[in-house]
């Protein structure tokens, strides 16, 4: 069966059962329906001391597939099966994939989260009051320009870009105001995807609504011709923006097939921004669960790096293990087989591929977190080469251990969850790999030499005047979120496996002041998708029956 005819024929429980089970009360509850609803979590009086947070993550990426998303909700249910409270936390799903060419995000197999339609489509709306609030601030820039500009904004220094949640080249870069005096000043201006939107990332880190509004404020929309930055707090947008969100900014609860807990909230970009769900989703979960089994976007050089180093600093949050998911798939391609070989056994591939794996292992252990290895199951696996693996895992002392939660559910990652409980109860040594009091350019070297193993970072005059800038005006703390090719240590994406000896470019530097972070661009980054020949829209419709046939 389709991943969406497992989930239609799923057995789901009202939410407030779901809810029970972890002593919300029903008043702290805001349904959606029958198996959604919005936790408010100011409001919640059951705390845990000792929660443990669980962060997956995986090899570099490639087209044979990892299972990020699959492998957290599968752990949850297997934490479940063997007495463990637990909740899975994950992130919002975009339209943008849901329509293109990557699909949703609410895993897959007998390891997904339900209503599974609702979450990878509209779900409760918040993709839409950040959509809302960011074209709000574009609005207000643009009024305020066309009453007079007391603040004297440089139409050809307007940063602040609209959005939507939808993959659309076309709005890359247009042209707003036409039409006469009568719409405005002509300028140039241009879409992200929602999941783009600084709002996007500032939702996500923001603790409270007091820090949300706070961080609005400080976005950076423009630049008067004398390059003074224009902030969102200058045209009194925060407050309006932070009313659009306030609703938004309580966690989704739903379900996994096996009616456990799962907590979906907000969905950056984990190139652009960090690539995590809420600060505020995990926290509420660690106040309500024993175990929190948490995702990243991408590989763990990109997608890690950035959960421990932007998320976990600014959130305060410890982890207590990693899980890193590789499956036999990509390491052959890491080990240089092509896609259309993948069927045939190789073993020496494997091997040649677990240099990749071996690169995450020791990048995460310098965070002083301990690791398993979650060897995502596919049929076309042999023995041999499940082995193989197995053997050079042995090599760094880590275990690895095969999954199946894919088709068995939780009764496919009963081993893995007993690894991580043995994990999570030992004491850990975490720490960050750079210091915030480091200058910007030693914080981007310490990246690129500890997690990419780069030789060196180039950097010309300009993006290191911008840095200094950044510095003087008082930013000289933010973390670095470095925006680069997801299917590589290095800049190429082709250069697979554990490469050395190579450079890391820098681009472009961007200040997100709201966000408080520093985006390091190292190569092409797009920030409104296009579609593909034959998107996955051109699948999607509902049958005779009303239901919606296509989507995965």
């Amino acid at each position: 069966m389709s991943d969406i005819e497992i989930a239609r024929k799923a057995t789901k429980k009202n939410i407030s059962e779901i809810a029970s089970k972890l002593n919300i009360d029903e008043n702290d509850l805001h349904p959606f329906g029958h198996h959604t609803a919005k936790i408010n979590f100011n409001r919640i009086k059951e705390k845990k001391e000792n929660s443990k947070l669980i962060l997956v993550t995986a090899i570099t990426p490639t087209p044979a597939g990892e299972g990020k998303t699959t492998t957290s909700v599968g752990l949850s249910d297997g934490l479940c099966k063997i007495g463990k409270q637990s909740i899975v936390c994950l992130r919002e799903p975009s339209l943008g994939p849901s329509f293109g060419m990557k699909g949703g995000a609410a895993g897959g197999g007998y390891a997904q989260v339900v209503p599974m339609e609702n979450i990878n489509l509209h779900f409760t709306g918040d993709f839409h009051a950040i959509t809302s609030a960011n074209n709000l601030l574009a609005s207000l820039i643009d009024n305020h320009i066309y009453w007079g500009n007391k603040l004297q904004i440089d139409v050809r220094r307007v940063s602040w870009k609209r959005c939507v949640d939808l993959n659309d080249r076309a709005l890359r870069e247009i042209t707003a105001n036409l039409g006469g005096i009568a719409n405005g000043y002509p300028r140039t201006d241009g879409f992200n995807i929602t999941a783009a939107s600084e709002v996007m990332a500032i939702f996500c880190l923001a603790n409270d609504l007091e820090d949300l509004e706070r961080r609005l404020g400080n976005i950076t929309v423009a630049y008067t011709r004398e390059k003074k930055p224009i902030f969102a707090k200058d045209l009194n947008a925060h407050g309006p923006m932070t009313v659009l969100l306030k609703e938004a900014l309580m966690p989704n609860l739903v379900q996994t097939l096996e009616n456990n807990p799962a907590v979906i909230h907000g969905g950056p970009f984990a190139n652009i921004a960090h690539g995590c769900n809420s600060i505020i989703a995990t926290k509420t979960s660690m106040q309500l669960s024993d175990y929190v089994v948490t995702e990243a976007g991408f590989g763990a050089d990109l997608g890690a790096e950035k959960f421990l180093d932007i998320k976990c600093r600014k959130g305060e949050l410890v982890p207590s293990a990693v899980v890193l998911v590789a499956t036999i798939r990509a390491l052959k391609m890491h080990g240089g087989v092509n896609k259309k070989d993948l069927q045939t056994e190789n073993v020496d591939a494997v091997i040649e591929g677990t240099s990749n794996l071996k690169r995450h292992i020791e990048n995460l252990q310098k965070f002083g977190l301990p690791v398993v290895v979650a060897v995502n199951h596919f049929v076309a696996d042999t023995d041999k080469e499940i082995e193989a693996l197995k053997n050079e895992c042995k090599k760094l002392n880590i275990d690895a251990i095969t999954c199946e939660h894919w088709a068995k559910g939780g009764n496919g990652t009963i081993d893995l969850a007993h690894k991580v409980v043995e994990l999570a109860d030992q004491p850990n040594n975490f720490k960050y790999i750079y210091e915030e009091d480091i200058p910007l350019i030693s914080k981007v070297k310490n990246i690129a030499k500890e997690i990419y193993r780069a030789d060196e970072v180039i950097a010309d005059k300009k993006i290191m005047d911008q840095l200094t800038q950044f510095e003087e005006a008082g930013y000289g703390k933010f973390p670095i979120c470095i925006a680069k090719t997801q299917y590589s240590f290095s800049t190429d994406p082709n250069n697979k496996g554990a490469p050395t000896n190579h450079s890391i470019p820098i681009r472009e530097v961007r200040l997100s002041s709201g966000a408080e972070f520093i985006v390091v661009i190292c190569g092409e980054i797009m920030t409104m998708p296009g579609l593909p020949s034959v998107p996955a829209a051109d699948s999607i419709r509902l049958n005779s029956q009303g239901e919606i046939e296509g989507l995965f």
